[in-house]
């Protein structure tokens, strides 16, 4: 393996000849392309904001959810964005009051994730393409030098240059779709 390439095994996240250092008391692995900053377990948005708070770029929060006909969704928005679910289902076509947050065993079936680990780097794992992925249009129209995510662990943010990311989630099978969210 080269340096700076990421590799999937087991849900274990695996950097090759990274560096690693220590920033404002985060521990730091970064690569050519992307960087890992570790941190204190987190469930919120809110609980990690005042760990990676001084990273520049497009911080998120990830939904999985489900609705009536058992369709299932990742919905990643900015950090910040008010998500209301009713919008949200009228928006992609299931009708008011049709989505909600999908169980937990779901997730670790679909995704490989559990509770406060959801990340669109687990569509991965979605080998069937089950999961339809939602992405805040500021991720990609924001003008961010890189957009952070869980890397499969609420122990941890990973920073990704937008057009890598968006060419990861290509290459998981996932069509993106890109919405608005005001």
């Amino acid at each position: 393996m080269e340096s700076g390439v990421m590799v999937m095994e087991s849900g274990v996240m695996v950097i090759e000849r990274g560096v690693m250092v220590m920033e404002s008391g985060v521990m730091v692995m970064e690569s050519g392309v992307m960087s890992v900053y570790f941190i204190l377990q987190v469930f919120t948005v809110e609980a990690m904001m005042p760990y990676v708070k001084h990273l520049v770029g497009a911080h998120s929060k990830n939904l999985f959810l489900k609705d009536k006909k058992k369709g299932l969704w990742l919905v990643t928005a900015l950090h910040d964005r008010q998500v209301n679910l009713n919008d949200l289902a009228r928006k992609l076509g299931c009708g008011s009051g049709n989505l909600r947050f999908a169980d937990e065993a779901t997730m670790l079936e679909k995704l490989k994730v559990t509770k406060g680990c959801a990340t669109p780097f687990a569509l991965l794992c979605d080998k069937q393409v089950d999961v339809k992925f939602v992405l805040d249009s500021g991720f990609v129209e924001g003008g961010h030098e890189m957009v952070y995510f869980h890397p499969m662990t609420n122990t941890a943010t990973m920073g990704i240059m937008p057009d890598d990311f968006m060419r990861f989630v290509t290459a998981t099978g996932h069509e993106p779709k890109i919405l608005k969210f005001e």
